[in-house]
């Protein structure tokens, strides 16, 4: 299968350390919408889209990418970092796959060093992560779909 993954990763690279991760032992193309504004999706079989959460949402950069971008009828996943424990798939990357008629394969989430916003003054939250294991559970996730 012929598989994108659109993703944001900018303040500590949380993000993109699971998608080399990925890249390392699957074909797979990395889209940072940080370097391209546009990309031709349909020809992919699955989309990826990853992004570390700010203020409980994917980057808008890349909210902003799906919505022009991604096509109708698409196989989609989904991998995201944060810094404070959150189980849930932020809602509005969901809500635009929804609107495009995509099919849902799953998602991937951990932690990820964060200093974003007010965690600058206590000099982050979840240093040292994504760790290993779970840089090694997002290749299983890929792996998996």
């Amino acid at each position: 299968m012929k598989t994108a993954i659109v993703y944001y990763s900018k303040h500590h690279g949380n993000t993109k350390k699971l998608l080399d991760a990925i890249a390392a032992k699957n074909e797979v193309t990395l889209i940072d919408v940080t370097e391209h504004r546009s990309a031709e999706l349909s020809g992919y079989d699955r989309i990826g889209f990853a992004s570390g959460i700010y203020y409980n949402s994917f980057a808008k950069q890349l909210l902003s990418f799906a919505q022009e971008h991604l096509p109708e009828n698409k196989d989609v996943f989904y991998i995201f970092t944060h810094g404070a424990p959150k189980g849930f798939l932020p809602a509005a990357i969901r809500r635009i796959a929804e609107q495009k008629h995509c099919k849902e394969l799953g998602f991937y989430h951990c932690t990820g060093f964060d200093t974003f916003g007010p965690f600058r003054l206590v000099g982050g939250i979840a240093k040292g992560h994504p760790n290993e294991e779970e840089i090694n559970a997002a290749a299983a996730f890929y792996r998996k779909l």
